[in-house]
């Protein structure tokens, strides 16, 4: 548009100088050549535009925003036309407490109540994208900073707006999920509305207070404790369990001996060992005999 406008001022400009003094003449014909190819220059490069990939073109005439938009690759326009270009690839936007972790720098967690009177910080990353039929009327009502004007808020809202129905504890552990898909289901409409799509919602952190953390490893190292004793008094029990059994096993043996031992089988048995003793080679003293005198025997060979 620069170029025309430059092109059209030259032409006139030599059309001018050359009819008020005689002497510009000969130079009329050069200025006015000259803003005549910066006019063609001009209006070739207005006409052909580029669009990008992932990228759609908003077309405004004279500051009003045309419904039609322009889908990537290369395009014949009128040069009068103004083209915004509008990125409609997936997009991130994180909020974290983490510094230069998120997209403003600093603290930018989300502190929300719970159910139970406590905040918890979180952090959380949005996923979204703009709707290419919707870019005219986000460009339209909103302009091209919806990401400040629509995600920012709208999500810190709700994340607050669903925090009050669960307890600190809970979000933190068992029903986070169901935290994350709540949220999710909240801002997914709105964002239609506003024609983005809502693709993913993250929730990266829940920074719980420091008392509450402090309670919670308590009541972790009590339950590991607790555990850390039933297992020393099974240990024990098993182990009673089988001093029981052994010496179970030892009376039974014994009443088992002592029922079926009678004084001629001892006896019987002292006569058997006796006579394998005399019979070895080495020298040996027998003593028999029971009740009176012993009868000693010496068998042993020089």
């Amino acid at each position: 548009m620069t170029l025309i406008i430059l092109g059209i001022f030259l032409i006139a400009a030599g059309t001018v100088a050359a009819r008020r003094d005689q002497s510009f003449r000969r130079f009329a014909t050069t200025i006015r050549l000259g803003g005549l190819l910066l006019l063609l220059i001009g209006v070739g490069t207005s006409c052909l535009i580029q669009i990008g990939a992932g990228e759609v073109g908003v077309k405004k005439l004279f500051g009003q925003v045309q419904n039609d938009v322009l889908a990537s690759g290369l395009h014949f326009i009128n040069p009068l036309l103004d083209i915004e270009k509008m990125d409609i690839k997936t997009q991130n936007y994180t909020m974290s407490a983490v510094r230069d972790e998120g997209a403003k720098q600093g603290d930018d967690g989300i502190r929300a109540l719970t159910s139970d009177g406590l905040e918890v910080n979180i952090d959380l990353t949005v996923l979204y994208k703009v709707l290419p039929s919707s870019a005219p009327d986000i460009l339209r009502e909103t302009g091209a900073d919806y990401t400040d004007k629509i995600v920012r808020p709208l999500t810190r809202t709700k994340i607050r707006d669903n925090a009050v129905y669960y307890e600190a504890v809970a979000l933190y552990s068992t029903r986070r999920d169901e935290f994350q898909q709540r949220i999710f289901n909240s801002i997914e409409s709105d964002f239609r509305k506003r024609g983005l799509v809502l693709e993913q919602l993250l929730v990266r952190n829940i920074t719980l207070p420091q008392s509450v953390k402090e309670a919670i490893e308590q009541k972790i190292n009590a339950e590991q404790e607790a555990q850390k004793m039933q297992f020393v008094l099974q240990k024990e029990r098993q182990e009673a369990e089988r001093k029981r059994v052994e010496a179970q096993g030892i009376a039974d043996y014994q009443r088992i001996i002592s029922e079926s031992l009678t004084d001629k089988q001892l006896q019987y048995e002292q006569i058997k060992a006796m006579k394998e003793l005399a019979a070895s080679q080495n020298a040996k003293m027998i003593i028999m005999g029971k009740g009176g005198p012993p009868i000693i025997l010496d068998g042993k060979q020089q």
